[in-house]
């Protein structure tokens, strides 16, 4: 297993649901943070209680590739390096086939799957030299089929899976390896709506995170491509 006291992660949507709950389990493990949300308020209480010189909050706007690249600099400014990278900010917004907007889907395929493909880009450099960087696409089980009216989201979803195992043959002789975490219903502020599954037996993010940090801190010699995660019962899956 690698050690985390020498190593330096970023995650996207850091400031609640998952990707809160991977900094905060990160950070329990000894891990070095660069912590990015849309809101820079939503980070203040997150950082509160955690050592200031191993994490740093950053603006991330995903729908801004200057800020993506000036997000990647501050991070490689503060600490040196980088490791390991999370992408995890997403949207869901409800798109059905039949829905006339091609502007939503251009907005769903923009957060969901253009943003976390360049902020591989940006961050490959970094995690070549790295010698066993760590990349975490939390996607979806909506990105291996489809259940449901959300057809955009799958879309997205489905796209991201191929940035993900694009990212796994980009930089293998390099040492970088790259995770698709796809869960169904996670108890989340995403899944509030939800009707057909009880909060109780959703998915707590808490479990999800330490799955990422396996898949971060497992050797070069034990990667794992994809990690599905479900909360009930699915023929296929």
């Amino acid at each position: 297993m690698l050690n985390p006291q020498e190593r330096v992660v970023m995650i996207s949507g850091a400031n609640r649901g998952i990707g809160l709950a991977i900094a905060r389990c990160l950070y329990d493990k000894g891990y070095s943070l660069s912590l990015g949300a849309r809101d820079m308020s939503t980070l203040d209480p997150v950082v509160r209680s955690l050592e200031d010189d191993r994490v740093l909050t950053h603006r991330y706007d995903a729908q801004d590739a200057d800020n993506n690249a000036a997000w990647i600099d501050a991070t490689v400014e503060r600490f040196g390096r980088i490791d390991a990278l999370v992408n995890n900010a997403g949207r869901a917004d409800h798109l059905n086939i039949e829905d006339d907007d091609e502007a939503l889907l251009d907005e769903l395929l923009e957060v969901n799957t253009k943003a976390p493909m360049r902020m591989i880009r940006l961050a490959l450099p970094h995690l070549r030299r790295s010698g066993a960087g760590r990349i975490i696409n939390v996607i979806s089980l909506s990105g291996k089929r489809v259940a449901n009216d959300g057809t955009g989201y799958a879309i997205s979803k489905f796209a991201m899976m191929a940035v993900n195992h694009a990212a796994r043959r980009a930089a293998w002789k390099e040492g970088v390896r790259s995770t698709a975490l796809c869960p169904s219903y996670v108890a989340t502020d995403m899944t509030d709506g939800v009707e057909d599954v009880a909060r109780d037996d959703m998915i707590q993010p808490e479990d999800l995170a330490e799955l990422a940090a396996v898949a971060i801190a497992l050797p070069n010699n034990a990667t794992v491509a994809e990690i599905l995660v479900n909360c009930r019962f699915e023929p296929l899956l």
